[in-house]
């Protein structure tokens, strides 16, 4: 079964942001701008599609001129149990970094460990994992 691909129209911040998440997250990144896809509805520089593959896959791109970019609110990009414990928490670690912690990753109640960050883009995290029985 195909898992969606998040693909993102940011305020001209593409290139910088996939970069973030490429450093966070690893895996290999593409970006390719508007002269290189012949597109005139944006800078030359702009970018027209990125795609970061890898741990985690995630697409955008810079909105054109008078489009919608990057707003979200009531939804969360879920990392719960992903991968290994010591893996989720470095991704929390780097994604709160000039971003916002919203709950930090912790040991909850219902004894598996889970947290919320909203990193630098406004893109908002629940990072989490149990640990072995």
């Amino acid at each position: 079964m195909a898992a969606p691909l998040i693909y993102i129209s940011f305020p001209g911040t593409a290139r910088e942001a996939l970069n973030f998440y490429a450093q966070v997250f690893g895996g290999e990144l593409s970006l390719y701008t508007c002269e290189q896809f012949g597109r005139n509805d944006g800078p030359p520089d702009a970018i027209a599609h990125g795609m970061l593959t890898g741990p985690v896959a995630l697409a955008g791109s810079d909105a054109a001129p008078g489009e919608p970019s990057l707003h979200t609110e009531g939804i969360m990009l879920s990392l719960l149990g992903t991968d290994e414990p010591a893996v989720l928490q470095e991704w929390f670690d780097k994604l709160s970094v000039g971003g916002t912690d919203i709950d930090p990753l912790a040991l909850r109640s219902w004894g598996d460990w889970d947290g919320q960050v909203t990193d630098r883009y406004g893109l908002r995290w629940l990072i989490g994992y149990q640990i072995g029985e």
